[in-house]
C-alpha cells in the first residue's frame, strides 16, 4: 500500500483560512452568473470523497436548475417560514422578518442532498444508526469548504417541509432529505457570519464548550 501525501505548514494555513472564511450565503448575495459543469463536478467530487461510516457512502444528490421546480420548493419555504415567524416574539420576531433566509430562486443551482439507508447491516452503524446521517453531513461540509475555496457562495435552507420536497423531487420513500443547498457566485463574502454581525447570536468561546475527560 502506498503512503499518503504529507502537507506543508502553508497548506495547513490555507485550509485554516478557508474554514474561517466559510459563510452561509443568503439570496440577496447571488449573482446572475451560471455555474459551469466543471465547477459543479469539483463540488460533487468534494462531497463524494467525504468520510462515511463503514465506507457506506449513503448519499444521493439531486441537481436542480429548473425554475418551475425551484418555485415549488420556494412555496414550501414560504409556508414553513410563516410558521417559523410565530416561534419568535417581540424584537426577535421583528428581526427575523427582516432576514433573507434563502436564495432558492436567485441561486443558479440548487442541490437537494438525501440520506439513502442501506438494506444491509452497515459496519459502524450497529450501535448508532444515526451515524449514516452524520456521514451525509460530512459530505455537505466537504462541499461547503470546496465552494468557498472556489469563491462560490453556498446557503443551506432548512426552513422546508422535507416530505413536500421529497414529493416535488419524486424521491424514494425511504430516502431522507438532509439538506437543501443554494449555490452560485456572489457579490461579496462577509468577514463575519451574517447572524453574528446582526447580533442574532454570539460566538461561543472555546473554554465554554470544550471539556477534558469528563464534564
Amino acid at each position: 500500500m502506498t503512503e499518503g501525501k504529507l502537507f506543508s505548514p502553508e497548506d495547513v494555513q490555507l485550509l485554516e483560512e478557508i474554514i474561517l472564511n466559510r459563510r452561509d450565503v443568503r439570496g440577496n448575495r447571488f449573482l446572475d452568473k451560471p455555474l459551469g459543469d466543471d465547477t459543479l463536478d469539483k463540488l460533487l467530487m468534494a462531497a463524494l470523497h467525504a468520510p462515511s461510516v463503514g465506507f457506506s457512502q449513503p448519499w444521493e444528490f439531486v441537481i436542480i436548475k429548473d425554475e418551475t421546480v425551484k418555485k415549488q420548493i420556494r412555496e414550501s419555504f414560504e409556508e414553513e417560514n410563516e410558521k417559523a415567524v410565530q416561534c419568535f416574539s417581540d424584537e426577535k420576531q421583528k428581526q427575523y422578518i427582516k432576514l433573507k433566509l434563502e436564495g432558492i430562486l436567485e441561486a443558479p443551482v440548487n442541490i437537494a442532498i438525501f440520506y439513502k439507508p442501506s438494506a444491509e447491516v452497515v459496519l459502524g452503524q450497529t450501535s448508532m444508526k444515526e451515524a449514516g446521517l452524520y456521514s451525509v453531513v460530512c459530505a455537505i461540509q466537504n462541499m461547503w469548504l470546496m465552494a468557498r475555496a472556489l469563491n462560490i457562495g453556498l446557503g443551506w435552507v432548512s426552513i422546508l417541509d422535507a416530505e413536500k420536497v421529497k414529493q416535488i423531487l419524486s424521491a424514494p420513500a425511504s430516502n431522507q432529505l438532509i439538506a437543501y443547498l443554494c449555490l452560485g457566485y456572489v457579490d461579496r463574502f462577509f468577514t463575519q457570519p451574517e447572524l453574528e454581525t446582526l447580533q442574532w447570536e454570539k460566538r461561543k468561546e472555546k473554554d465554554k464548550v470544550v471539556f477534558y475527560n469528563t464534564y
